[in-house]
């Protein structure tokens, strides 16, 4: 799933809809490509790692793209680059 723009507390709903329209259909190994992303604020942050543990209660994964610096800083100070799994492209996430 790939999403651009901001991800703020007006834009994260549609992002956790997304989310748990895909864990509802069964889908639970999901790769989140951030690479268009210009903005992460900590509401997005949240449905992010309420979309991890929507898949982990279902044994998937919620890995995510990014090769932006300005984004993985956000992932190394809130210690969340140890809790994703965080790939430089999508060919090289598993399942892409």
């Amino acid at each position: 799933m790939a999403v651009g723009g901001e991800i703020d507390v007006y834009t994260a709903p549609k992002l956790r809809d997304c989310i748990t329209e895909l864990v509802g259909a069964g889908t639970y190994d999901i790769i989140i490509d951030l690479e268009a992303v210009e903005f992460l604020d900590s509401t997005g942050l949240g449905v992010l790692v309420g979309g991890l543990k929507k898949v982990r209660a279902h044994d998937g994964s919620l890995d995510l793209v990014c090769t932006q610096e300005r984004l993985l800083k956000i992932f190394r100070i809130t210690g969340l680059a140890k809790v994703f799994v965080i790939h430089d492209s999508v060919g090289l996430a598993p399942g892409a």
